[in-house]
């Protein structure tokens, strides 16, 4: 059975993505990924995306559309990403070292942790096709 791991691909102003930088573990600290966390048990995943990003930025999120599938990480964890949309508050980096807005043609900017770089291509690819 995998441990699914949630993140939000949040975007602003139509093409601008959240980049958040690792504080911890030091194997990937200082390495740049979409927010999120583990679900909990009894907890939706859409409840989990909306609690890690309450926690980790202190905003609140409207989720949106599923970006790809089960995207596999180390250790029996998989990912699944959705878009998402600042409802209220601005992101502050309460868990990461530091947050970062990106925008077209600075998607590639920072360095992605290995899990997280082909869902930035694929988050680009979904927001160039609408």
């Amino acid at each position: 059975m995998s441990v699914v791991v949630v993140a939000a691909a949040i975007v602003a102003q139509g093409e601008r993505v959240l980049a958040a930088q690792r504080a911890e573990p030091p194997a990937l600290a200082g390495g740049w990924e979409f927010p999120g966390g583990k679900v909990d048990p009894g907890e939706s995943e859409h409840e989990a995306l909306v609690r890690e990003c309450r926690e980790e930025l202190g905003v609140e999120i409207s989720v949106g559309a599923r970006i790809g599938g089960d995207w596999t990480l180390a250790n029996g964890y998989v990912l699944r990403v959705w878009l998402a949309t600042v409802a209220s508050g601005t992101p502050e980096a309460k868990e990461h070292l530091a947050l970062r807005w990106l925008g077209p043609g600075e998607y590639y900017d920072v360095a992605w942790l290995g899990a997280d770089l082909p869902v930035m291509e694929a988050v680009e690819s979904a927001l160039r096709h609408g």
